[in-house]
Formats: structure tokens, C-alpha cells, sequence
């Protein structure tokens, strides 16, 4: 027993030790895009898990490839029988919104809540193109703060020459709201609001999702680990700060939290609603701001918000406001 007992300190004990010496841990923590579920999918092959999608790959930057894939509004499936992904690009012109889907931590494109919530949104009349970030799935490179963001700003600025006007949402999930809102800040720095932004599960910062995460708080009555942490974040440059961005965003905005989620507090989407109101206000401008609550007795948690039957409904309401 007193070995067992020991063994359990030393353990404990060890983990500040090694983030210490070993710091760059902490980052593969955050993306956790090891984690490659699920394991026996071929993302080249996207028909095996999602109808009228096609898979291709974009240059981001010199040397980084990422996977996308784009799957057709409900209106295009009858003609998409054997097309190539040129057809597909040039689809992407019909005059139907485009949402960009930027998925959270771990795993690919083809995790099942994932591919459940792009079925939903193609039956509902949207093109929808998911991307792996560079280092997951099968896309090349190493993740960081910067890549990811740079990943999604190219994706953004590839959909837009192709979609001859159409609107184009970012819809961020979870780890993916941060990178949303970093790509919406650039485009903005660029001359042009992101014309719609969808935040699914946010955080004000990665930071406060990672010192309050149910693990982190055990080791919080230790002097010093949770400066430790932020320090580490700091000096790995990975902050996602939604509630920064926010502060500088003017474009419509959905927020979408369940309050049972049990990574993301629900009290971090509600204090980003409230920021983008004050916002809005500061700026006088008439962007839509919203947000969606779901109790906790659906039982969405994390991931599940899809499980919502007037998911579609929610989302052709705020999008169908921006084309009035």
C-alpha cells in the first residue's frame, strides 16, 4: 500500500516537473492532432463516410498541404454523380451560401459529430468545406497558432475568388472558434468583414479553458503551476483569444453553447455574446449578434449541439437575415 501510495505522489508530483522541462507538451495537449480518429477512415476517399463530397487539397504555404472537404448543398446532389473536384470548385459559384467549417481539437474531418453536423447543414441548402488543419489528418506540417489561423485564411480567400459573391460563414467549433476568430481579425485588418461568423462550444481563451479543465484543477493549490501554464502558453505563442478578437469584430454573429458543456464553460459563450453586443454598440454598426442556449437537459455537452432537430432552422434564420 505505502508503494502504491508513492508511486501515486510521485506521478502527481512529476507532471509540473516535466511542463517545466519539457514545455512544448503543453502544446501538443492543446491540438492534440496525434490523435487521429477516427483510425481506419481514408480521407481521400470521403464517399465512405459522407454522400456528394469531394476531398482535395490546397497549398497554404510553401511546404504545408491541407485536406478539404467539400460537400454539396441539397440542391446540387442529383448532378454530382461522378464529377470532378473542378466541377465542384465551380459549384461553389451558384449563389448558395458557403460555410467553412473549422473543427476542434483531436482527430480529422471524418469524427462522426463532425460529419453528422456537415449532413446537416448540405440537407439544408449550404456548401460546406471542412478542413484538416495543417498537421491533422492527412494534411502535412506541424500545428500552431499562426498555421492554423493562416490554414483557414487561405481557405477563406480560396472560397471567396471561387463563390462569385456568395456569402461565406466561418463557423468555428471549439478550439476552431479561436482560429475563426483570429482569421475574421485578419480579414478585417485587410479592408473587409468576415460576412458571418458561427462560434460553436467558444472560449474567451485557450488559456482559461486550459487552467480550468477538471484535470489542470488538481494542481492548482500548487504555488505557481497555474503561472507555470500561462507562462508556457505564452512562450509557445498559443493564446486563441475570442474575447480580444471580439472586442474588434464587426461582423453578424452567432453563438451557439450548451450549458451542460463540460470543456468549455457555458459562462465563457455568454461573456462573448456579451462583448460583441458592447461591440456592435461601440461601433454603431447593425451587425446581427445572437446567441443560443441549449439546457442542459438535452444533454448536448461538448460536441452534440447537431442532436438540435431545428439546428437547420436556427441556421437558415441568422443566415437568410444577412441577405436582407
Amino acid at each position: 500500500m505505502k508503494r502504491a501510495i508513492s508511486f501515486l505522489i510521485t506521478v502527481y508530483v512529476s507532471v509540473p516537473v516535466i511542463l517545466y522541462l519539457f514545455p512544448w507538451i503543453l502544446g501538443q495537449v492543446i491540438f492534440a492532432h496525434l490523435l487521429r480518429f477516427p483510425f481506419f477512415v481514408d480521407l481521400s476517399r470521403p464517399e465512405d463516410v459522407l454522400n456528394h463530397t469531394c476531398n482535395f487539397y490546397l497549398n497554404t504555404e510553401e511546404g504545408i498541404s491541407v485536406g478539404v472537404w467539400h460537400t454539396l448543398p441539397a440542391s446540387q446532389w442529383e448532378k454530382s454523380a461522378r464529377r470532378s473536384p473542378e466541377w465542384y470548385r465551380e459549384t461553389l459559384g451558384d449563389g448558395t451560401p458557403v460555410i467553412i467549417y473549422l473543427h476542434g481539437n483531436t482527430g480529422t474531418r471524418a469524427i462522426n459529430h463532425r460529419v453528422q453536423l456537415v449532413k446537416i447543414l448540405s440537407a439544408a441548402g449550404y456548401h460546406v468545406l471542412s478542413l484538416d488543419y495543417r498537421g491533422f489528418g492527412d494534411s502535412t506540417g506541424d500545428p500552431s497558432e499562426a498555421g492554423l489561423t493562416n490554414d483557414a485564411l487561405y481557405l477563406y480567400h480560396w472560397v471567396k475568388k471561387h463563390s462569385r459573391g456568395s456569402l461565406v460563414c466561418l463557423w468555428g467549433h471549439s478550439l476552431g472558434s479561436g482560429v475563426a476568430t483570429n482569421a475574421a481579425v485578419k480579414i478585417q485588418e485587410q479592408g473587409s468583414a468576415v460576412d458571418a461568423l458561427i462560434l460553436e462550444a467558444p472560449y474567451t481563451s485557450i488559456g482559461e479553458v486550459v487552467v480550468n479543465h477538471r484535470f489542470t484543477k488538481m494542481y492548482r493549490f500548487l504555488p505557481g503551476f497555474e503561472s507555470l501554464l500561462w507562462n508556457i502558453m505564452k512562450m509557445t505563442n498559443i493564446v486563441f483569444a475570442n474575447d480580444k478578437n471580439l472586442k474588434s469584430l464587426i461582423s453578424p454573429l452567432l453563438i451557439l453553447h450548451s450549458e451542460d458543456d463540460n470543456v468549455v464553460p457555458y459562462h465563457m459563450g455568454l461573456q462573448l455574446y456579451e462583448i460583441s453586443l458592447q461591440t456592435q454598440r461601440k461601433f454603431n454598426t447593425d451587425a446581427h449578434v445572437d446567441m443560443i442556449s441549449y439546457s442542459a437537459s438535452l444533454g448536448f455537452s461538448h460536441r452534440n449541439i447537431y442532436l438540435d432537430p431545428n439546428l437547420s432552422g436556427v441556421v437558415r434564420k441568422f443566415l437568410e437575415n444577412l441577405r436582407h
